[in-house]
């Protein structure tokens, strides 16, 4: 039988109980703009990128596509995002920031920073930069 394994030992355990910790930072900052922290990284790439098929944004924030949806309805129904058909292909949609989108997308980005700011007052910024790099590159060669 092999030797059972300890939380201490799990790195799906320390991931997700940094994640969880971190969400829970990000999002009290976060809900005074009236958004999530998922629906902050949706807004934030459709303000640098916009005209995104779902599955450029599911592929580009690697999400479940069901989560997606779900994330983006609340900001379909506040106007915040509008969804066109595709020059291309008018059965596939595009997502775009509204007007009011692009505002409130201004509004979370401020308070984004405190909470960037926060976090790496518990991380240090050198070793916060650190753990992006890895975090990334463990994302990227996990797509390839």
């Amino acid at each position: 039988m092999a030797k059972r394994m300890t939380r201490e030992e799990c790195n799906c355990f320390a991931l997700r109980q940094a994640a969880r910790f971190v969400t829970q930072l990000y999002e009290r900052h976060l809900s005074q703009a009236g958004v999530t922290a998922a629906q902050f990284t949706i807004l934030s790439r459709l303000a640098d990128r916009p005209d995104a098929t779902a599955a450029e944004l599911s592929d580009d924030l690697v999400m479940d596509r069901t989560t997606l949806v779900r994330a983006l309805k609340p900001l379909q129904r506040d106007g915040l995002v509008f969804a066109f058909a595709a020059g291309h292909d008018t059965r596939t949609l595009v997502y775009r920031l509204s007007a009011s989108g692009a505002r409130r997308y201004e509004k979370a980005h401020a308070l984004w920073l405190d909470a960037q700011a926060e976090f790496e007052q518990h991380m240090k910024r050198d070793r916060a930069k650190a753990l992006r790099a890895e975090l990334f590159a463990l994302t990227h060669t996990a797509a390839q």
